[in-house]
């Protein structure tokens, strides 16, 4: 059966592509197909099919699946850790810089939708590094230094900033997961709520914290 003008079309634009040009068009339909159904879900078949190629064309790229989705994982730990530690290595007050942490996470989430989805699901077997929680551990040891500093200033144990910079990072990447599903809130109000809980729970912090239930008067 003969191709219709459009078909032949496209197909000839197929044909012209360089090689980087249809490296970036395989990442970007991976990209796409790893959101929506992840990693598992997704198969060589489909990211051919959709990019109007054919299978041994994305083997020659990447070598497979799971090169592929390296690719699109990197590029995504790239974006997002490049924007956080900006606003880490950034002038002003250590509540302003956590505030403008925050803030990076949401315009992430808010502009790589599919990105964050991405990250958020389990990693291939045998992927140790690359996951979301590797890199917010990434995140969490730049927070440190910030934490360490207010520590000092308050008399409180600075060795214990790393724990607690673990906990701040975390708390603001679960609530960055919710606000994906749950846009009640506008992006600078989720920043302003986190940053108040993180900020006057800091402010407060007792020098011995203990629970309690571990204390025989309750």
């Amino acid at each position: 059966m003969a191709q219709s003008p459009v078909e032949t079309k496209a197909a000839v634009a197929r044909a012209r592509m360089t090689g980087k040009q249809r490296r970036e068009q395989l990442v970007d339909v991976g990209r796409k197909l790893f959101a929506a159904k992840g990693f598992e879900g997704t198969s060589v078949e489909e990211i051919a099919a959709a990019a109007g190629v054919s299978k041994p064309v994305i083997y020659e790229h990447f070598g497979g699946k799971e090169g592929l989705y390296a690719v699109v994982v990197d590029r995504e730990i790239d974006a997002l850790l490049s924007a956080i530690t900006a606003t880490l290595t950034s002038n002003g007050t250590s509540r302003q810089i956590i505030e403008r942490a925050a803030l990076a996470l949401l315009d992430y989430i808010e502009g790589s939708t599919d990105g964050f989805r991405i990250l958020v699901r389990d990693s291939p077997p045998g992927q140790s590094t690359g996951t979301f929680a590797s890199l917010m551990s990434d995140v969490a040891s730049q927070v440190e230094y910030i934490l360490v500093a207010a520590f000092k200033r308050h008399r409180l144990d600075p060795k214990a900033a790393p724990m607690y910079a673990q906990m701040l990072v975390g708390m603001i990447a679960m609530t960055g997961q919710w606000w994906l599903d749950s846009r009640k809130f506008k992006k600078h109000e989720v920043a302003a709520h986190v940053v108040n809980l993180a900020w006057n729970g800091l402010t407060e912090l007792e020098r011995r914290p203990t629970l309690e239930l571990d204390d025989p008067a309750h």
